[in-house]
């Protein structure tokens, strides 16, 4: 029996959201938490070589900042789901893989255009996703890697054990604006990361080994 001062175990995972509405599709739920998370950042600044005095030190963005995270999925530990005990992991890992392909229906509704003569058809909106470590760090983002090994398989060669591997793009008001569901998204974030960075502990110069600057 879990006791009552253990602290809530919080899943990391997507959620998806209609492009439109902003309102939640789907939620799909790591079944275990990651045991890393590798972000990089390319950092926009206005100085370059041969650039104009003081330009080095002026920031034209938020930086690129790219997610990747690998977890594990294993149906031995979900035989209470009546869908895994038919499926496996198949259903799970469709989902992710979904979020990889325009929807059918707006595949169908291109063609019916195409078919119409309509000189330019524009791409659908993807679905808008959310990644969530944790109740301070929800990143909207794009999905720009997905890999999915699978090393267990079932007697109808049903996936009961995988490995998928994630890579991310965060998505800042520079891709998606201030206006909107994801430019509220993006905004949220940024404003979560200031809030978080005010919380650190300061230093001193002395404990630089530093009396004064020059």
């Amino acid at each position: 029996m879990t006791s009552p001062l253990s602290p809530r175990l919080l899943r990391a995972g997507l959620v998806v959201l209609d492009p439109d509405s902003g309102r939640s599709r789907r939620v799909i739920t790591l079944q275990y938490n990651p045991d890393s998370l590798t972000r990089g950042f390319q950092l926009k600044t206005a100085g370059a070589e041969g650039g104009a005095r003081g330009e080095a030190l002026r920031i034209t963005g938020p930086p690129v900042q790219t997610l990747t995270l690998e977890a594990d999925l294993d149906a031995a530990d979900q035989l209470t789901d009546p869908d895994t005990v038919e499926l496996g992991l198949t259903a799970q890992l469709a989902a992710l893989e979904s979020l990889a392909y325009p929807s059918l229906a707006a595949v169908q509704d291109a063609a019916a255009l195409l078919a119409a003569g309509t000189l330019e058809v524009v791409p659908p909106p993807a679905p808008l996703v959310l990644l969530a470590f944790g109740r301070r760090r929800l990143w909207p983002v794009r999905i720009t890697e997905l890999t999915i090994t699978e090393e267990a398989f079932d007697p109808m060669l049903n996936p009961i054990r995988a490995k998928i591997r994630l890579g991310l793009r965060v998505l800042t008001v520079n891709d998606v604006g201030t206006d909107g569901r994801a430019g509220g998204l993006a905004m949220a974030a940024h404003q979560q990361l200031e809030q978080l960075a005010g919380r650190a502990r300061g230093g001193r110069l002395a404990d630089l080994g530093i009396d004064r600057l020059p």
